[in-house]
């Protein structure tokens, strides 16, 4: 458990935040997939992404992490290089990576097992598992394939045509990697756009996507190069900084080196519509992604009712965006989340009971949460749920409580940002 005191001082100066943590994933992944040698500079060094880099020695590529000179170097072993792991592949809370793997162990000759921590071993799986065996990957596990463990036998695969009926940047992902090794073309319709990373990356690496409203496909066996590039500051870990700031009187925080996908960043949009002070300026490019600085103010915020559509785009950032609107005036109403019920616990609940206890105002809908601010928060015990993002909302929380804010289960966050305390710390010392 941690605890944690109020801390009234602003956050102020340039910061930078650890690299993007579905980024690094990617480029882990696809750095194995081609053949030579990537480089991978500024990489997330999570427990998340550490799984990552495991599963994939554990499948034939030579993976190191370069903690002291912020470097993941990939030995590429090709498409076909990829070899059947002599143990169970363990993803341990990340479901990044065990679903962009099961796309990829689904064209492995052998057998595959996945699993994960027990949080994890209930996260839904059906929702990737279903269309692999479309293409032909034959997948077993608990509740007919929704849950891991999960054993994939390496198949020959055939790409199809499908339309998922939920927008997951994810699945999406794990159909287009099992593709770059299917014979023909795999198609991958969404009825929501969702973040396209995946896309990207591929593209950066020289492979061909084709893209469309609502849709994008890759025909498989084409042989891309080695990645040298820069991953971006992770924009997510990044909107516990811009929440601090923009609650903290005083504040004037600038963020460099941050992702700007623009199927990433409706957070911002969000906080513009509130009427944060916050600009943004995508003045670069690496691996395929823009990256640039972001600078909030503090601000006085109004309550507002975020689009369904946006809400693919920022699913990760509603927790610290339910905060800020504690704070703001009037009623702020997220619809369309209800992937926030099946995260690395349900997100929804956690944040409404999270709230109260501290003497926010704030409900549960079905797919979704209501918030009325402004509200006075004191003093509590948070009970992460062992989710990161959680733990780090009332980390936040925290600096502008009247009491003590203890989180329970405070070690979840190494997953994604362990630094967070560090950084925060510089931030708030002006540096």
């Amino acid at each position: 458990m941690k605890g944690l005191r109020s801390a009234p001082r602003p956050l102020r100066g340039e910061v930078a935040i650890p690299g993007d943590k579905s980024i690094s994933h990617r480029a882990l992944i696809l750095g194995a997939l081609v053949e030579g040698t990537s480089l991978i500079r500024r990489p997330n060094l999570g427990a998340d992404v550490r799984a990552t880099a495991d599963v994939l020695g554990r499948l034939g590529a030579a993976v190191q992490l370069e903690e002291m000179k912020g470097l993941a170097k990939v030995e590429g072993v090709g498409l076909q290089g990829l070899r059947e792991p002599d143990d169970v592949l363990d993803a341990g809370n990340s479901g990044t990576t065990m679903r962009l793997l099961a796309g990829v162990c689904a064209g492995v000759g052998g057998v595959s097992v996945l699993t994960g921590d027990a949080s994890l071993r209930r996260r839904p799986m059906l929702r990737v598992v279903a269309p692999l065996r479309q293409m032909g990957a034959t997948i077993d596990g608990r509740a007919h394939g929704n849950l891991a463990p999960l054993t994939v036998r390496g198949a020959s695969l055939t790409g199809v045509d499908l339309e998922l009926s939920v927008a997951s940047a994810q699945v999406k992902s794990a159909l287009l990697l099992a593709g770059l090794g299917a014979r023909g073309r795999t198609r991958v319709g969404e009825p929501r756009p969702s973040r396209d990373h995946t896309e990207r990356m591929l593209r950066a690496c020289g492979v061909e996507v084709e893209t469309g409203p609502g849709w994008c496909a890759v025909s498989g066996e084409q042989r891309g190069h080695a990645l040298e590039g820069v991953v971006p500051g992770d924009l997510s870990s990044a909107m516990f900084l811009i929440a601090a700031a923009v609650l903290v009187p005083g504040s004037d925080l600038t963020l460099v080196d941050v992702g700007l996908n623009p199927t990433r960043r409706a957070a911002l949009d969000v906080l513009k519509a509130m009427g944060a002070d916050i600009d943004w300026d995508g003045s670069s490019c690496s691996l395929g992604e823009p990256l640039g600085t972001v600078r909030i103010r503090h601000s006085a915020l109004q309550g507002f009712a975020v689009p369904d559509e946006w809400v693919p785009s920022l699913i990760d950032d509603i927790p610290a965006l339910a905060l800020i609107a504690s704070q703001a005036d009037g009623e702020t109403v997220f619809t369309g989340a209800g992937e926030l019920r099946v995260k690395e616990s349900d997100r929804i609940a956690a944040l409404v009971e999270g709230l109260r206890s501290l003497g926010a105002d704030a409900r549960e809908l079905p797919d979704g949460i209501v918030v009325r601010g402004p509200s006075p928060l004191g003093g509590g015990e948070i009970d992460s749920r062992g989710d990161h993002r959680i733990a780090l909302t009332f980390a936040v929380a925290a600096l502008i409580a009247s009491d003590r804010v203890r989180v329970k289960e405070w070690s979840c966050v190494d997953t994604s940002f362990p630094e967070f305390l560090d950084v925060l710390g510089e931030a708030t010392s002006g540096r």
